[in-house]
């Protein structure tokens, strides 16, 4: 951090009347933004430091007073500088549902939780669309399954495919992602796993289960938040707890139809792990965040499985023909050379 933006911080939290509290600053995640814990006689915040070259505070903001507004449970936010970038907003704690389930508490329990907030999102309809986000469109879904030729391929192979190799690529996607790309019945907020859902102490029904990370929603299918959790990128999800999940999702959406709604899951679901991949490839080579490499080989049997279903034939004939045994790589974090460049790859 440079010292000016230090300066700017604790200018922030200063005029926030906080000045006076000790600070625990929280671990880095896969995004530019920061967290640090304000505490002082027995009250917390959370600072969030989000630069403005990088977040999107104001995304953030809007949205938060968006879910708010449709009854879920989002962190308050006290004060805010949207210019800079900062936002003092309610400390949810740290029970995380990954740091939960890390504690062997009841799986099937959160996940029901969390089904029932997606169920009761979606069935606010052209409510919860009612907010100035853009589509999740054919071209943002192609946008970010591109992120699988241009960081994974290169990764594997060492070289760049050529652009007719990409052409190909993006040709099968759009085609497979037709029946999904227009869809605009629902608020996407895109990180729906359980990293980013909290349970929170002496509250009950919807209002215990806590959201964070949401500033990138968008427009788009139902379908994506909930492939998004129960095809968890950092964690294996109980097939007994998907299959309850989806139970307790249809049980209170009584108009969708389940066939044609697993069957957009299968194909937001494939969109997602390619997506992913490119990021965690693109997290290790351009960020050293080489952590994220360890979810590849679930990532890549998540792609493979949904690839073998005929809808998704065309991608897979074009990623074989690529990288034909990439269903079983490994790539480690790279070396590096004398002058910092990337040599190779270390397992």
């Amino acid at each position: 951090m440079s010292v000016k933006r230090l300066e700017d911080q604790l200018c922030f939290v200063e005029k926030c009347g906080w000045a006076d509290a000790d600070i625990f600053p929280l671990p880095s995640d896969a995004s530019f933004r920061r967290y640090i814990r304000l505490v002082r006689s027995g009250e917390s915040r959370m600072l969030m430091d989000a630069p403005p070259e990088q977040e999107k505070l104001g995304a953030y903001l809007d949205i938060q007073a968006h879910l708010e507004g449709l009854g879920l449970r989002v962190p308050k936010v006290f004060a805010a500088d949207r210019v800079k970038g900062f936002a003092l907003i309610e400390d949810f704690g740290d029970d995380t549902f990954t740091e939960l389930l890390a504690a062997a508490v009841d799986e099937k329990g959160l996940y029901l939780q969390a089904a029932d907030v997606l169920a009761h999102m979606h069935a606010k309809g052209s409510a919860a669309t009612k907010i100035d986000l853009p589509a999740y469109s054919e071209e943002a879904l192609l946008t970010e399954v591109a992120l699988f030729t241009d960081w994974f391929v290169p990764a594997l192979t060492g070289y760049v495919p050529t652009q007719e190799q990409k052409n190909v690529h993006l040709d099968a996607w759009k085609t497979v992602l037709q029946p999904v790309s227009a869809d605009r019945s629902a608020l996407v907020l895109r990180d729906y796993h359980v990293d980013n859902l909290m349970i929170l102490p002496g509250e009950t029904g919807l209002d215990s289960c806590g959201l964070l990370d949401f500033q990138d929603a968008l427009i788009g299918s139902p379908a994506y938040d909930m492939v998004s959790l129960v095809e968890d990128a950092r964690r294996d999800v109980d097939p007994a707890v998907r299959a309850a999940v989806l139970e307790r999702y249809y049980s209170q959406c009584p108009d969708i139809d389940p066939v044609s709604f697993e069957r957009h899951m299968a194909l937001l679901g494939a969109q997602r792990h390619a997506k992913v991949i490119g990021i965690f490839v693109r997290l290790s080579r351009r960020d050293g965040k080489h952590n994220y490499l360890r979810h590849l080989p679930r990532l890549l049997q998540l792609l493979k499985r949904h690839l073998e279903t005929e809808a998704l034939a065309p991608v897979k004939r074009a990623v074989e023909a690529m990288v034909p045994d990439c269903w079983t790589a490994e790539i480690g974090k790279p070396l590096s050379d004398a002058s910092g460049g990337p040599t190779g790859m270390l397992l």
